[in-house]
């Protein structure tokens, strides 16, 4: 008789995780906690309008095109992609902002406007990126973490400088306008870090965002997680929801099964996509692999407070995606990861994909999706939340040039204290563990339990790291490793 295996979560890298295991044979069941499947990746719907809760950058196709192709499918199978033109916009001051269009060559005159000489730097720049990509995402990343001597290669080996140098140092040392500079350290904001914490080698997300472009899922990023159930249905998966994991069961050193609801589940092997650090709650102690110190002394990428907003208007002056970078970053990054406090001016983002999707909301209205970055842990308060969207939407209408707040037909809110109560997320954080240089692949919190025998973990606090081409990835390789040590 085939094995068990039972899946805790539903977000990106169990679902994929899920298929991989039920392609190989296996009988996988998914335990979800919430009412709907996704994790992070859920779909908040009123009155008309669609909102991806979490993530809302499809960046690397290629990543998707690989997972799908492990099946013999494409993401058209599921899914209709559409590259944004322009991929997003950057705000710096009042109607003050550089548009980034969706081609190398269209950016390059951007920048060559901005600062002479510019565009000649980041075709180099752009060239070392890509470089670093084809090494990273078609090959390091699809390495489970287990070894050090994963990251050696004779094309690491010729980079080695580069995981010794940081973003902020090589793209300072190019470019000196402080404009351009903060367009090049954005991508790395993805991995969690300060620019100024970040390994150069990572500048492989440069490429992600110039080389390659920004994509719109039709009907939005939800769409992948149905594309992804779908599959593992089709591969015989059983997904179950609102079945909360309450403790996970070992006998003799082995997980054995799980509890949920009040009732025992057995099962021959257990992997969880759910939060780490909470998963190992679930244990009892002498299975812990980490103690409370070490997740303490971890740097987690931040958490963030989430509005969903629909107005009764559309909007002018903004792109489907646009950043507002008209206060001082390294003032609102010390503010997440220094000193952690809410940040008094923070930098903002904006989403509003009724630009691209009519079905984003009904005709005449606009989605808007406004996040801004906290520190995790921070003490979360609905006065808190209102002073905020006040800040950011005062700064939006001036930056902008436009009257929203009267517009505002109603808002849903999103912060750390929900990340925890949803997600069971460590101190309410939204994209897992940073990838600084001492938190980078074979230095991440294992995929293999060190003291439990069949128990597995996958996520964004694994290899190989935050996102969601990531998660994916981490998904295959969560799913590798169980089929080296339990074949069928």
């Amino acid at each position: 008789m085939n094995k068990t295996i039972f899946i805790i979560g539903s977000g990106f890298s169990s679902l994929a995780a899920s298929c991989y295991l039920a392609k190989a044979g296996y009988n996988v069941t998914i335990f979800e906690k919430n009412s709907t499947i996704g994790g992070r990746a859920r779909q908040l719907k009123k009155d008309g309008f669609v909102f991806d809760i979490g993530p809302t950058w499809y960046w690397m196709p290629d990543v998707f095109e690989r997972f799908f192709s492990d099946f013999n499918k494409k993401p058209s199978d599921y899914y209709s992609l559409e590259k944004l033109n322009p991929a997003y916009s950057v705000y710096f001051g009042k109607d003050d902002f550089i548009t980034i269009e969706d081609t190398l060559d269209k950016i390059k005159i951007a920048f060559e406007n901005e600062e002479k000489g510019s565009s000649k730097k980041l075709n180099q720049f752009i060239d070392k990126a890509k470089s670093n990509y084809d090494i990273a995402i078609k090959d390091l990343v699809y390495n489970p973490g287990v070894s050090p001597l994963e990251l050696v290669t004779s094309a690491t080996i010729k980079k080695l400088n580069q995981f010794f140098s940081t973003i902020k140092k090589d793209v300072r040392k190019e470019f000196k306008n402080e404009r351009l500079v903060k367009i090049l350290e954005f991508p790395v904001l993805f991995l969690g870090a300060k620019p100024s914490d970040t390994p150069s080698f990572y500048s492989f997300m440069n490429y992600a965002d110039f080389g390659l472009g920004t994509f719109h899922p039709k009907k939005g990023m939800y769409q992948v997680i149905l594309a992804i159930e779908t599959l593992a249905k089709e591969l015989g998966v059983i997904i179950k929801t609102n079945k909360p994991v309450d403790k996970i069961i070992v006998e003799n050193d082995k997980a054995v099964g799980i509890v949920s609801n009040g009732e025992t589940y057995k099962s021959d092997i257990i992997v969880s996509g759910a939060d780490y650090h909470h998963t190992e709650t679930l244990l009892d102690k002498p299975y812990k692999q980490y103690s409370e110190a070490y997740w303490n002394k971890k740097t987690f990428a931040p958490s963030s407070l989430l509005f969903y907003v629909g107005f009764d208007k559309k909007l002018i002056n903004v792109n489907h995606h646009t950043l507002f970078f008209d206060v001082d970053f390294d003032i609102h990054a010390e503010a997440i990861y220094d000193t952690p406090k809410w940040p008094e001016n923070p930098l903002f983002y904006a989403s509003f994909p009724s630009k691209t999707d009519d079905s984003a909301a009904p005709k005449g209205k606009e989605a808007g999706i406004f996040l801004i970055p906290l520190a995790p842990g921070l003490e979360d308060t609905p006065e808190l939340r209102e002073t905020y969207f006040n800040k950011i939407i005062e700064r939006f209408e001036n930056l902008t040039s436009q009257n929203v707040k009267k517009h505002v037909i109603f808002k849903e809110s999103f912060c750390i204290n929900d990340f925890i109560k949803d997600y069971n997320s460590y101190k309410g954080n939204a994209y897992g563990m940073a990838n600084t240089l001492t938190q980078t692949a074979f230095l991440r919190p294992k995929l293999k339990s060190k003291k439990v025998k069949n128990l597995f973990f996958t996520g964004q606090l694994t290899v190989p790291g935050p996102g969601v081409p990531p998660s994916l990835i981490s998904g295959k390789l969560v799913a590798d490793l169980v089929i080296k040590h339990h074949s069928i």
